[in-house]
This record gives C-alpha cells, structure tokens and sequence, in this order.
C-alpha cells in the first residue's frame, strides 16, 4: 500500500493571502531600510559545515543538536543554513567590507518549529 505523503513539519505551504501579507511587510522592511542606506544580499541555504562550526562553536547544542548536515558526492560535509550571523559574516569577509547590508533568510534547524 502506497504511503500517504504529507507536508514535513515545519516545512508550510504559503498560500496567496498569506504571501500578500508576508509581501507587504517585506515591503515596508526593504523601503524603511532602504532610507537608511541598506542594500540586501541573499545568502546561499546551503553552506560548508565549518563555517557554521567555527561560527556558534563545536560544542554548541545548534551544532550537536539542531543542524541539519549532510555529506555532497565529493564527501564534503554541508549544513543547511541555522542561523544568519555567520554566512553574513563570510560574505562580507569574500565579497566586501564598506556596504550597509541586509538580509531576510530562511534558517533550518531541527528544533521543535512553529
């Protein structure tokens, strides 16, 4: 018998009045911003498990506990993004250092969701 497939929790469907909502705040976040001076970048989900390991601290129940990480086909370890702070900072750090930046991410842990 065929397994019923459901949604995994956590993980929503928005639906069109709900993506109208979450359009206008974004709108107003991104023009309020924008009159302070800053510019958004957008992060990649994905990221190598180091940079968050060195970032929140091996020992740390984010990265025992709550990231997701998985291996690529090259046996590299990768992590979906946990947080925002980290993957900021490495941008700035290979890309540049003087633009005010912001940015509206989607995290991913394996935390008890919303």
């Amino acid at each position: 018998m065929a397994k019923n497939i459901q949604a995994i929790r956590g993980m929503n469907d928005y639906l069109p009045g709900e993506t109208a909502l979450w359009q206008r705040i974004e709108g107003s976040l991104k023009q309020v911003l924008g009159s302070y001076g800053y510019s958004e970048i957008r992060l990649p989900i994905v990221e190598q498990t180091p940079l968050f390991k060195r970032a929140i601290g091996e020992v740390t129940d984010v990265v025992e506990k709550e990231m997701y990480t998985f291996e690529d086909r090259n046996g590299d370890s990768l992590t979906l993004r946990p947080e925002g702070t980290a993957g900021c900072v490495s941008c700035r750090h290979r890309a540049w250092s003087s633009v005010q930046s912001r940015t509206a991410s989607v995290v991913r842990r394996a935390d008890v969701p919303p």
